[in-house]
């Protein structure tokens, strides 16, 4: 009777949680090493809005507080970079 317990519920019971185990360790690990890191996003630098003004070199819209700015007969003109900058300069 005991040997019928043993061979027919306890083994099977046994061998089904040790592969159950085994199986959830391993599809634990594959998850997380597959898992991107979080990440966390840092601020940007330059504020979000604002006044957006026309590059007269390359006809680009840029935010007044990423511009870089020139004074020109005493008005600012707004470029969207050194190089554009550099361009209206020659001319």
């Amino acid at each position: 009777m005991i040997r019928y317990l043993f061979i027919r519920i306890i083994f099977p019971l046994l061998v089904f949680w040790f592969v159950r185990s085994a199986l959830k360790s391993l599809f634990a690990a594959f998850h997380s090493s597959s898992a991107p890191p979080n990440r966390v996003q840092q601020p940007s630098p330059v504020s979000v809005g604002g006044e957006l003004k026309k590059d007269p070199v390359c006809g680009t819209y840029v935010s007044t507080a990423a511009s870089i700015t020139d004074r020109v007969n005493g008005e600012v003109v707004h470029f969207c970079s050194a190089e554009c900058r550099d361009k209206y300069r020659v001319a």
